[in-house]
């Protein structure tokens, strides 16, 4: 039986499995090379902290993934295939490794975090852009 998302140390395993799993993706993982590159010692803690702050109320993380995903959709369109297979690839590295109810929040919550990007991104093309 596998655990529940726990400590921190189960973030980042997560983070980075999954983000394991994104550079090598046929779908997004251009996305992820062309605004990253190939150094992601600065993307891979903002990430940890932002799931960290999503999954235990966490304090350290004081980004902005909206501005930031429409930002990056400036620079390469971001298609509702892209938003689907990143949301697919979350919830198979979650249920790959963990169970139980912070598990399943992790993936409700990524839901949520996917549909309001996609939402302001589509807005923010159409010059409707609310922060």
């Amino acid at each position: 039986m596998k655990q529940d998302i726990s400590t921190e140390q189960d973030v980042v395993v997560l983070v980075d499995t999954f983000y394991n799993k994104v550079k090598s993706d046929d779908t997004i993982g251009y996305i992820f090379h062309t605004i990253i590159g190939e150094d992601w010692s600065h993307h891979l803690p903002v990430m940890y902290a932002f799931w960290q702050m999503v999954l235990f109320n966490k304090t350290g993380y004081a980004g902005n993934p909206v501005k930031k995903h429409i930002d990056i959709d400036k620079q390469l369109p971001l298609q509702q295939l892209h938003f689907d297979r990143w949301t697919s690839l979350w919830n198979e590295t979650v249920d790959s490794l963990f169970e139980g109810g912070v598990a399943e929040e992790a993936k409700k919550r990524a839901a949520l975090m996917i549909h309001l990007i996609r939402m302001k991104v589509v807005m923010a093309r159409n010059g409707k852009t609310i922060l």
